[in-house]
């Protein structure tokens, strides 16, 4: 077999293969022999181990290392990697754990993937028979990859992975904050934001018995920072990335080329058309903030109306908007429910006052969720009349 080392100027790519390690002696040695096996270019990253690293270290003069005195984290060694790998000329890095987890087999898999994308951040989905996944591992990964999906749009098996190929060129602007486990989550959805394709592929994964095993991951303390990440970035994508990305999808079709791509030339009916608005308009202002969209998708897909049409309408909870719904909402919920239409504060706040507000507000929201699905469908129905009998309006 011809070592990948050797394909590298072949594939047009230099790439490296990054390993950040944490009191891993025990194992570190053979990850580095199996990946000597593929390629000579490697950077050891020692994030501040007490144990025998640096001697482990020692024993190979030709691979590049950056050495902490202090242990600042994982995300941090792999930050410090990157910058490492790019002064050296490197455009790309593979990475992997340095406890035996990983199968420096599967480097060629992942590098062959990278030859006909090499702009696409990659990540290796580890396979293992769902009896030998740690409880807490399969639970933090399914949770994970769910916020992941919700805040960037993006489907992913194993966010948590951290068998990767990253595009060097293609991250190293993007400042990022964490710099423990949450680093490769962060990493991530700010690629995803910024438009850099990110695809899983199948990997091998290695688990020893417990007694064997040496994981530095804090399952309450670590949990708790990627959760904390994930509601920042929710917050984020909700007020600044969907609505601006809205903004740029319709800055690109324009509105006119919109209307007349997906309204006047579509196939689907009158009815169709404003009954699709209808459902996007309600379900943008029914109170169940951050899945809103997702709802609205998936009724349009089972009422077989124009999914496009509905996610579009959908955005009418844009934040500037949503100071009027939440008004406009309360105020409705106000005159139903008590005839007064005037906002009730008081400066005693009581458990019983935020009940009586909330409970106003929400059945506010869903009379205001359908007077306005009603108005915005009625206007639509009788502009679709108008318009597609002139069709020279719109040219």
């Amino acid at each position: 077999m011809q070592p990948v080392a050797e394909k590298q100027s072949m594939v047009g790519m230099n790439w490296c293969v990054v390993i950040p390690t944490f009191n891993n002696a025990n194992t570190l040695e053979k990850v580095i022999q199996d990946v000597l096996q593929y390629t000579g270019h490697v950077i050891v990253v020692n994030d501040g181990s007490t144990d025998n690293t640096p001697m482990v270290l020692q024993r190979f003069p030709n691979i590049i290392t950056v050495s902490f005195f202090r242990n600042k984290g994982k995300g941090f060694a792999l930050r410090k990697g990157f910058e490492r790998a790019l002064q050296e000329g490197y455009t790309h890095a593979v990475t992997l754990d340095s406890d035996g987890q990983h199968y420096a087999s599967d480097i060629e898999k992942i590098i062959r993937e990278a030859e006909t994308s090499p702009q696409t951040l990659i990540v290796g989905s580890r396979t293992l028979p769902r009896e030998k996944l740690r409880k807490g591992s399969g639970f933090a990964n399914k949770f994970s990859n769910f916020w992941f999906r919700f805040i960037t749009g993006v489907t992913l098996p194993d966010t948590q992975s951290g068998f990767r190929l990253y595009p060097l060129e293609m991250i190293k602007n993007i400042r990022f904050v964490t710099r423990r486990y949450e680093f490769e989550l962060e990493v991530l959805i700010r690629s995803a934001w910024k438009g850099i394709q990110l695809i899983g592929i199948p990997i091998q994964v290695y688990y020893p018995a417990r007694a064997e095993r040496v994981s530095h991951y804090r399952p309450f303390t670590d949990f708790m920072r990627i959760s904390l990440l994930n509601a920042i970035c929710v917050i984020i994508a909700l007020f600044y990335v969907k609505p601006f990305s809205f903004l740029q999808y319709l800055r690109k079709e324009s509105i006119k080329g919109f209307l007349r791509k997906h309204v006047l030339q579509t196939g689907d009916s009158v009815a169709k058309i404003t009954f699709s608005v209808m459902l996007g308009v309600f379900m943008g202002i029914v109170p169940i903030w951050g899945y809103q969209l997702i709802t609205a998708i998936a009724l349009a897909y089972f009422l077989r109306l124009n999914k496009l049409i509905v996610a579009v309408a959908a955005n009418i909870s844009i934040p500037p908007m949503i100071p009027f719904i939440l008004y406009l909402s309360y105020v409705a919920g106000g005159i139903v429910l008590s005839g007064d239409n005037h906002l009730s504060f008081s400066s005693d706040i009581s458990l019983t006052w935020v009940r009586d507000n909330l409970f106003q507000y929400i059945i506010g929201s869903l009379i205001f969720a359908v007077v306005a699905a009603l108005f915005f469908g009625l206007l639509t129905y009788i502009l679709l009349k108008v318009i597609r009998r002139k069709p020279a309006l719109i040219n």
